[in-house]
């Protein structure tokens, strides 16, 4: 069910708008590099038993390909989990991943009223440039927390962030309120929710053509939050 809240409905809008103009799979080029080093930091390999696994904000679905991967590897069973307000990017994630053992939801977070995403299912919880879109950031934190089981591992990825002052004005640039934290109030957010921060870094990569300079001097801000 879509949302009620201008915000996602604008948010929303936005991302529709980059599904259909090809957008989806620049951001796989885009973000994957950060992606990755903080999907490897869930400890996914650490799970004894069923592995599940969601993804918050997907896009096309790119780490529930990579998790759908690692969960037919282990042979121990598991499901892995895409949602997504924008119904574009759902259908390219679908598209792209015929035939895997994945679901992809089409519904706003935290409000998805969604029985695929129940209490406690949850061993990792994965999300990149999402979590300051939402209007009350505490309320997905809260969402997290109820979803993850005992010990489940949260990554969350943002580039938009106090330190980052580049990223400063891309809420006049979207026209889309964002939530603008430092890495200590990430931190605290996490704490309010229940999450234990076992990790807080900032990811970075080899300077390159093209690539912007704060990607190599300050990178994206990975908060990893654990339940107890």
């Amino acid at each position: 069910m879509p949302s009620s809240d201008p915000t996602i409905q604008r948010v929303t809008a936005v991302f529709d708008q980059w599904a259909d103009a090809g957008r989806a799979e620049g951001m796989e080029r885009g973000h994957g590099p950060h992606a990755r080093q903080a999907f490897d930091l869930l400890g996914i390999d650490a799970v004894t038993g069923p592995l599940h696994y969601l993804d918050v904000g997907c896009g096309n679905g790119y780490t529930v390909r990579w998790a759908a991967a690692a969960i037919a590897a282990r042979g121990c069973g598991g499901r892995a989990v895409g949602l997504d307000a924008s119904g574009r990017m759902i259908a390219r994630a679908r598209e792209r991943s015929a035939g895997l053992p994945v679901d992809f939801v089409q519904a706003p977070f935290p409000d998805h009223a969604s029985p695929l995403l129940a209490p406690g299912r949850f061993q990792a919880i994965f999300s990149m440039e999402v979590f300051y879109y939402l209007p009350v950031l505490e309320a997905g934190l809260a969402e997290v927390a109820r979803l993850l089981a005992p010990g489940g591992r949260f990554a969350c990825v943002v580039d938009h962030y106090a330190e980052n002052v580049a990223s400063h004005d891309w809420p006049d640039q979207l026209g889309v309120p964002m939530t603008l934290r430092d890495r200590a109030g990430w931190r605290a957010a996490f704490a309010a929710a229940g999450l234990e921060v076992v990790d807080q870094r900032q990811l970075t990569v080899a300077p390159a053509p093209g690539v912007a300079a704060w990607k190599s001097e300050l990178g994206s801000l990975l908060t990893l939050g654990q339940r107890a």
